[in-house]
């Protein structure tokens, strides 16, 4: 953790970014349209660029009909079950996915990046299989850590929680996430909140107290279902609130009645505001209905958030269900859970001022999602070198294409080209439909990436028959894998000149200083000084910065810092 802690003290005061212009609106919505299939297609919709009538029909396991409706499966672990599930939407064709979003009481952290990357790359494969799908994220604006930042701040506790949701949206468009269907935002919603309430309190689920209103777990004998708690784990003051007024200690609040200093709404009980978990139950009915498909989040809101939700939403309306309980796995430091009340944490903001965004991304997609995923320099280094591996490659692509005009005629892609097409989307298939295995795809990509390199750059590839067809539809295959993982950029020149300066900024150097450093080991060279040429290289690679020797010169690329590549080695 040695250089995020070396750059960064803790937040002692907050600068908020401007709010979003009409470009970013623009970006927001050109993200959302670029990638929304305009009709429903199997899996082996992700070749169709290979396959059309101007190609060679790539098929898999000879192509026959069996082949092709498994490869539109997709089983998902349910946290309800405990087991990995078939998916089947409740409506053909059309998904209704909710996921639980920050509460926006300041910058986020990679914890919930992790949390809307991975709810992104499930997004982006549903549309890739084909569904239609409406995707709710909501924004919690009203809550206790809210108002009590914002009387230290002496802010309006509204107002600053708007500023932290637009921050939130800003990282979320460097992370590449597509933006959901719709956001709302608990003060927005609060006829929705009390009409629920009511309904809960009509069905005998629920008591007053003081213009108080507190559902009564006794009252659902599933309760706990979700987690596998009893009902005596819970236990007053660990994640429930102590009240002696309360008829049993895990009772938790629907509506608190309004304290001095905190916004309040009108209410049948008297003024006051709703309780945390109440809100995504009367947004989620509001947008999806009582029953919808997919309910997700973190790990951390299995319980309590997400076994209330269900107690709530089941008081309401007797016929509530979700059929999908999907939640991702924990970002560790040190193997403890990163959190803002721990204080172990590093905002999306402070990591990618030193490191791409996508190479975040790609670190947080290097392991499973249900998996915890540690923390540490030595990982965002890997990402950051491979990421860039991955760009050079498909921009040295580019550049060689564009000198060629490729028309695609029958049998025009070889029969080994076809092979590894074949393999890679064997795997691309069994990794994301079980369960989104995101490792499993990252590491077959570097099949099809060496084959690529060596086309482009060893004799013997330079000489493969039909080689420029070849990599036309080796690039466009790896292109195709990373726009369903959301890892592709704008450019890949652009791309790769932002891990360029991503890499100066954490060197502490500039281009000029680099470039001058790689005169003086010209010149050493030349001098046959290969003493000073060595160490003018190591000090370099020290410091994350490699050089390239070729008949064209020396270039540089950034690498891992020697001192990480040692952990790494020594780690494994």
């Amino acid at each position: 953790m040695g250089s995020l802690y070396r750059y960064y003290k803790p937040l002692t005061s907050i600068c908020f970014s401007p709010p979003p212009t009409k470009s970013y609106l623009l970006h927001s919505i050109k993200i959302k349209t670029h990638f929304s299939p305009t009709k429903k297609t199997r899996l082996h919709r992700f070749f169709t660029s290979l396959t059309s009538s101007s190609q060679p029909s790539i098929k898999t396991n000879g192509g026959d009909a069996s082949a092709a409706s498994q490869s539109s499966e997709l089983w998902l672990y349910n946290t309800m079950s405990r087991k990995k599930e078939l998916f089947k939407p409740k409506v053909e064709g059309k998904v209704g996915m909710y996921v639980c979003g920050v509460t926006a009481y300041d910058l986020s952290h990679i914890g919930h990046a992790r949390v809307y990357v991975t709810f992104d790359v499930l997004l982006r494969y549903l549309k890739h299989l084909g569904y239609d799908v409406h995707y709710v994220r909501n924004f919690t604006d009203v809550d206790d850590k809210i108002i009590a930042r914002a009387n230290e701040l002496g802010e309006d506790p509204i107002s600053l929680s708007k500023q932290y949701c637009e921050e939130f949206l800003h990282d979320m468009v460097h992370l590449h996430c597509l933006p959901p269907s719709v956001e709302p935002r608990v003060s927005d919603h609060m006829p929705q909140i009390i009409d629920m309430i009511e309904r809960i309190l009509e069905n005998g689920y629920a008591y007053r107290i003081d213009g108080d209103v507190y559902f009564s777990v006794d009252k659902l004998p599933e309760y706990g279902r979700l987690s596998g708690r009893k009902l005596e784990d819970n236990r007053a003051g660990e994640r429930v609130a102590v009240d002696s007024r309360k008829k049993n200690a895990a009772d938790f609040a629907l509506w608190k009645s309004a304290k001095e200093g905190e916004p309040f709404w009108d209410s049948p009980w008297g003024p006051g505001r709703p309780g945390w978990h109440i809100e995504c139950s009367a947004m989620s009915a509001a947008y999806l209905g009582h029953t919808f498909d997919i309910h997700g989040g973190g790990m951390d809101l299995v319980f309590p958030h997400h076994e209330n939700e269900i107690a709530q939403s089941c008081a309401a309306c007797r016929d509530s269900n979700i059929s999908y309980w999907v939640h991702n796995g924990f970002v560790t430091i040190d193997s403890e859970k990163m959190s803002k009340s721990l204080g172990n944490f590093f905002t999306i903001r402070q990591v990618i001022d030193l490191y791409h965004p996508l190479a975040l991304r790609l670190f947080l997609l290097g392991t499973h999602y249900r998996s915890s995923v540690n923390y540490s320099d030595v990982q965002l280094e890997s990402a950051s070198e491979r990421i860039f591996y991955i760009y050079q490659t498909l921009h040295d692509c580019e550049n060689i294409l564009s000198q060629h005009r490729v028309a695609f005629e029958k049998d025009a892609i070889p029969p080994d080209t076809k092979n590894d097409i074949n393999k890679f989307h064997d795997t691309f298939v069994t990794s994301m439909s079980d369960d989104l295995h995101t490792p499993v795809l990252l590491s077959a990509l570097s099949d099809p990436l060496k084959i690529i390199n060596d086309m482009l750059h060893t004799r013997k590839g330079k000489k493969q028959t039909k080689r420029i067809e070849s990599i036309a539809a080796l690039e466009k295959m790896v292109r195709n894998a990373l726009m369903v993982l959301g890892l592709m950029p704008p450019t890949y020149n652009e791309a790769l000149q932002q891990l360029r300066e991503k890499a100066l900024r954490r060197a502490k150097l500039t281009e000029d200083q680099i470039l001058q450093k790689i005169k003086e080991r010209t010149v050493a060279r030349k001098d046959k000084d290969y003493e000073k040429s060595d160490a003018i290289r190591k000090d370099l690679a020290a410091l994350g910065i490699a050089l390239m020797d070729s008949p064209d010169g020396t270039s540089w690329r950034p690498a891992i810092p020697l001192a990480l590549q040692e952990q790494q080695v020594a780690s494994t």
